[in-house]
């Protein structure tokens, strides 16, 4: 093994090592998630070196540079106030799914027009429009890291893989007997998962354009699926009020996460795959042990259904959106109650946080969207304009530039 470099990642902390094996490039990661700026950087060298045979005493130097790097990064103040930068009237017909490439220097828009759409963020011109779907395109994604390629999925019970540099088609994906309304990139961007009203999930190879597998074993639709940090593992949510965890390699099922009382709406696995976090319709959310699949934690509270649920990078804050027009803020170890963000006058249907897990996004019916303080609940700012709900939100890799999707039609970008 030959250490070839080191690539930074800011959020979450880590260095990637790029060695040499046997003639392959491969690469490893040393997740720093516990960093914080007053961490003792020597302690951190020495316990990295004594573990990682790839960093020798003489890479120990560059490690220690690399670790300042990344806590010089940590200690930056988050005071950014957002402006409206571009209002975009994407489609004609309504909108189905917003989603920025890595640095968000573009973004997708998908549309009951069948279409999506590929934009330049700094101009707002259209780059690409994503033509061959003969019904809604529903389900969309880049593959980040890398931004070269985007996946759409249709109601025409098709997926189809694009180049997003010259918006040429590479492979339709046929096997589905239903609609597909969720789909995701695994983290190596080398196979595409989707979610289907048909209740199975299908795995499709990136390269070649052919099925994997079927997860097949839910009785109703899968309506949220999403793969872990190394991508060795895949959950479905569905809504026969299960959670089922798949092992990539084999297809095979590894756990049922059974407890839920009515239809799943959000399942996603914190950064170092050891917890999933499952919002449901029975106004909970369900915290579970990855390697045992039992139910660790029901987070109650909500007066409503949960509609969407997410961790911050480290794994340790977990929130919870939901149709009450509340979201709320838990220790994700402990499930005590860190916040509430209150304010919204109408459900919030999406919640995020920036990637330095600072700021808090949610997306309410009640035309806004809003910025939120982690720690104590306070509204930030409220971000005003669109004349119908909005329906979907994200932040950039850097967290400077954010995006809102709305039923008036449009995109906002904000940064």
């Amino acid at each position: 093994m030959k250490l070839k470099r080191f690539l930074l990642r800011y959020y979450p902390p880590g260095i990637i090592l790029e060695y040499e094996q046997g003639g392959n490039l491969k690469t490893k990661s040393i997740d720093l998630l516990d960093l914080k700026p007053e961490t003792d950087v020597d302690a951190v060298v020495d316990e990295i070196s004594r573990k990682e045979p790839l960093i020798t005493a003489s890479k120990a130097d560059q490690v220690r540079k690399l670790i300042q790097r990344l806590q010089e990064k940590l200690g930056q103040k988050d005071d950014h106030h957002f402006y409206l930068f571009k209002v975009l009237r994407a489609h004609i017909l309504p909108l189905t799914n917003v989603g920025f490439n890595k640095s968000g220097s573009s973004f997708i828009t998908g549309s009951y027009d069948r279409t999506c759409k590929v934009w330049d963020t700094a101009s707002g011109e259209e780059l690409h429009t994503l033509e061959g779907h003969k019904n809604v395109v529903y389900a969309i994604a880049f593959n980040n890291p890398y931004g070269d390629k985007i996946a759409t999925g249709s109601f025409d019970k098709t997926c189809k893989l694009w180049s997003s540099e010259t918006g040429k088609c590479y492979h339709t994906y046929r096997g589905h007997s239903a609609e597909i309304v969720c789909l995701s990139f695994n983290p190596q961007s080398s196979i595409i998962a989707t979610g289907s009203m048909d209740t199975t999930a299908k795995l499709w190879d990136v390269q070649t354009g052919s099925e994997l597998v079927t997860l097949s074993g839910h009785s109703a639709e899968i309506i949220s699926l999403s793969f872990n940090s190394t991508g060795s593992q895949l959950i479905t949510g569905s809504f026969d009020h299960t959670v089922s965890v798949w092992d990539v390699k084999s297809g095979k099922r590894i756990h049922t996460l059974i407890g839920h009382k009515a239809e799943i709406s959000s399942a996603q696995f914190n950064w170092d795959c050891s917890l999933i976090a499952t919002g449901s319709m029975d106004k909970t959310c369900k915290i579970w042990d990855t390697p045992s699949g039992r139910c660790i934690g029901t987070l109650r509270g909500h007066d409503d259904e949960v509609l969407d649920v997410a961790f911050d990078y480290t794994g340790q804050m977990l929130l919870t959106a939901s149709a009450d027009g509340t979201a709320r803020c838990y220790n994700a170890v402990t499930h005590q109650l860190i916040s509430k963000f209150e304010g919204h006058e109408g459900e919030i249907s999406k919640i995020t946080f920036n990637p330095q897990g600072t700021s808090v996004l949610t997306a309410s019916s009640d035309k806004t969207a809003r910025l939120w303080d982690p720690e104590n609940g306070s509204c930030k700012q409220i971000l005003e304009g669109h004349t119908d709900e909005i329906f979907s939100c994200a932040f950039n890799y850097e967290g400077n530039t954010m995006i809102t999707g709305s039923k008036d039609n449009t995109c906002r970008i904000w940064r």
